[in-house]
């Protein structure tokens, strides 16, 4: 690949977008072969998968709203990775018609005999059906669509035509844009996944979601600018200030995710309603033990740990590795959210979820890198882009 500092441009994006679209279609079609062979494994192996890039691209477009609601200088110069993430989002539009071809085999309310039988599945027919259901997906969708669109075109346009006005006008939208971003997250988050099991509910589900999201996001911004700054691409731009500013992000959002997650799991506990600690208790059966476990040590006090130091936070090694290992743990809490509603005594990984996994990935990541090597990798015609370069921590 080539880059010229000059214009921060790419003028030759090297294999990396081909050799990701080569690697997603392979793996994309040994996972069709996982569904000739088991197609009921094949789609919750598939929602695994396919969750895991969706909450990235979710977490890109919150990151991109939140820079330009409360204007701070210190992220201007990563906002073009974020907005790059969150193109993909026609993409992963296409991608989701795996899932809504499975309905059947992943919904217990699709099943008409069922609901017939059950009071709760009836009362809840208006809204959990298949023609509603689609609706909403399409709604979800084309709204985090269009909001990606709008902003990334004015951040395009400042490029040539740099005025305040612009700066305003991305500020103003991103106000309603928040609302509507924070409503179709949360219903997606409920009509996804937690509807898997339409028996129980939680209120605070789709804020769980939302902070594994966001968690995500920084953890491959500050993962994917030390990859450019390896092949000395911004690394004048992007310096260990960022980065620790990112790791205040990182540490801070460990706190809130493990303060969301004990307070759904304290008021179930304290509740003792057997409707709703059955969740908890198919999370507590065989090896999904192991696994609640895990997420407890590895998700929340191991990094918790490891970045309580302010030293951690501007050591661009450490911090990568435990970007790298949230991003680990996030994946998993991905497992521990799905297939306890198919597997209740314990976790079988199946081979089609790690194909998925790289083959919704690989073309993720061609898409990504696409639109990121189109355009300059940073707004250098922003009025705060040099505050943000020079940007110091107090």
């Amino acid at each position: 690949m080539n880059f010229d500092a000059s214009t921060y441009k790419f003028t030759h994006a090297g294999s990396v977008g081909k050799t990701s679209m080569i690697v997603g279609a392979l793996m994309l079609l040994l996972t069709a072969v996982g569904y000739v062979s088991n197609q009921e494994i094949f789609f919750r192996a598939y929602m695994v998968g396919y969750m895991f890039w969706l909450s990235l691209a979710l977490g890109g477009l919150f990151f991109t709203l939140v820079n330009h609601l409360f204007g701070s200088e210190w992220n201007i110069v990563l906002r073009r990775f974020s907005e790059s993430l969150s193109k993909t989002f026609p993409l992963l539009a296409i991608l989701f018609i795996p899932l809504w071809l499975g309905m059947h085999d992943l919904y217990h309310w699709t099943h008409t005999e069922v609901v017939v039988k059950d009071p709760m599945l009836s009362a809840k027919s208006g809204y959990l059906n298949m023609t509603f259901f689609t609706v909403r997906i399409i709604i979800y969708f084309g709204l985090w669509t269009f909001i990606s669109h709008f902003l990334h075109k004015k951040s395009l346009l400042q490029d040539e035509h740099p005025s305040e006005e612009l700066i305003m006008t991305m500020r103003r939208f991103s106000a309603p844009f928040m609302v509507l971003y924070a409503l179709s997250t949360t219903f997606a988050a409920f009509d996804i996944i937690m509807s898997l099991d339409p028996h129980w509910y939680s209120t605070i589900y789709g804020v769980y979601f939302f902070a594994g999201n966001f968690l995500f996001v920084v953890s491959f911004i500050t993962l994917f600018a030390a990859y450019l700054k390896s092949k000395g691409i911004l690394d004048n731009i992007i310096t260990v200030e960022h980065y620790h500013d990112l790791g205040k992000l990182l540490f801070a959002f460990l706190v809130f995710w493990g303060y969301i997650g004990f307070s759904q799991y304290f008021l179930i506990w304290y509740a003792n309603i057997p409707e709703e600690t059955i969740y908890y208790l198919y999370r507590w059966e065989g090896s999904w033990k192991i696994i609640t476990m895990t997420l407890v040590l590895g998700h929340f006090l191991l990094p918790f740990l490891s970045l309580l130091p302010r030293a951690a936070k501007r050591n661009l090694t450490w911090l990568g590795i435990v970007a790298g290992w949230i991003i680990i743990m996030h994946f998993i809490d991905l497992v521990w959210l799905i297939l306890p509603n198919f597997e209740k005594h314990g976790v079988h990984l199946s081979w089609i979820t790690f194909t998925t996994l790289l083959g919704v990935g690989g073309l993720f990541f061609w898409n990504f890198w696409s639109v990121f090597t189109a355009h300059p990798v940073v707004p250098l015609n922003d009025r705060r882009f040099e505050a943000s370069v020079k940007f110091k921590n107090v």
